[in-house]
């Protein structure tokens, strides 16, 4: 057996294994799926019990919680049922100042039941005018999510920042505060990557990913309309999203994946539209061509 100095073997060790690029079957499993911008946007106004048992009944085993005011007093009961129907709480959406009051119910909440689900954090702005205003405007944000992230950790929840349109949902913008805040030895925070908000990115978006893919925990699917601004579609009917998940499949990345209630109407049914159209995009990417005529969706309304 050939053997090979210390020196040689230190540097094996430390050489970058290859990523192989996930299967879209790997990517768009029922495991590897959340839903998300669900409690707001249900016309039937479900509880936690009833969304619970929806959640179930669609094969989510992960949720991400975005809530209302009228929604606080019932946080341990969402996720009691959450529990009880064995659907993890991946994620929950954060208030955006560090000073809410809501912040600290929320981290008392999970310290109940033990639960540790991370927090999307967005924020705004309007698009700078120089290169100092740039500075300033990044460190701003970058103390704005230190701050969250310091009340965060003692709890066991990560920080990611969710591209919610206008200055703070630009890519590049989040790529420098997380570069910032590593100079701090901040390292745990990266980007949740919504397409719904991301119309902007399409005509650049293998650039885009490439700059940003280190970072990405999680990509929540939309259809995609160049030009289309922010109109909310399954995936399926858009005529860019398609080739964005091609980008994302074929680079090897390999997270969670979310679909999306915000369209309105019955949740149950604008859920199971999304669950029909990324199914047919994952057989356009295994085959292309093989997954048919785009599928037809069932309306949303709530009866």
């Amino acid at each position: 057996m050939r053997k090979f100095p210390l020196f040689v073997l230190s540097l094996l060790a430390l050489a970058p294994l290859h990523t192989q690029a996930a299967t879209p079957a790997e990517l768009f499993a029922p495991g590897n799926l959340h839903a998300w911008c669900v409690v707001p946007f249900d016309a039937k106004h479900r509880g936690p019990e009833e969304r619970a048992e929806m959640l179930q009944k669609l094969s989510f085993q992960h949720f991400v919680y975005d809530w209302r005011a009228k929604d606080i007093p019932t946080f341990d009961a969402e996720i009691e049922a959450l529990q009880k129907h064995g659907i993890e709480l991946t994620a929950w959406w954060s208030p955006t100042a560090p000073h809410d009051p809501v912040l600290q119910t929320m981290l008392d909440v999970f310290k109940r039941h033990n639960v540790h689900p991370q927090l999307w954090v967005m924020g705004g702005g309007e698009p700078t005018k120089s290169p100092e205003e740039q500075e300033a405007r990044v460190a701003q944000e970058t103390e704005r999510i230190r701050q969250i992230e310091a009340l965060a950790k003692p709890y066991g929840c990560k920080v990611e920042l969710y591209n919610h349109n206008r200055w703070f949902g630009v890519m590049d913008n989040e790529v420098a505060i997380i570069e910032h805040l590593k100079k701090l030895g901040v390292h745990d925070v990266g980007i949740v990557y919504n397409f719904s908000h991301g119309h902007d990115d399409i005509a650049d978006f293998p650039a885009i990913w490439k700059r940003i893919q280190p970072y990405v925990v999680a990509v929540n699917v939309t259809g995609m309309v160049k030009n289309g601004g922010g109109k909310l579609m399954p995936p399926s009917q858009g005529d860019s999203e398609l080739g964005m998940l091609k980008v994302i499949v074929d680079s090897g990345w390999n997270g969670p994946v979310g679909l999306i209630a915000e369209q309105g109407g019955d949740a149950e049914v604008t859920l199971g539209n999304y669950l029909r159209g990324l199914e047919w995009c994952k057989e356009e990417l295994e085959q292309p061509g093989s997954g048919g005529p785009k599928p037809d969706f069932k309306t949303a309304a709530a009866k």
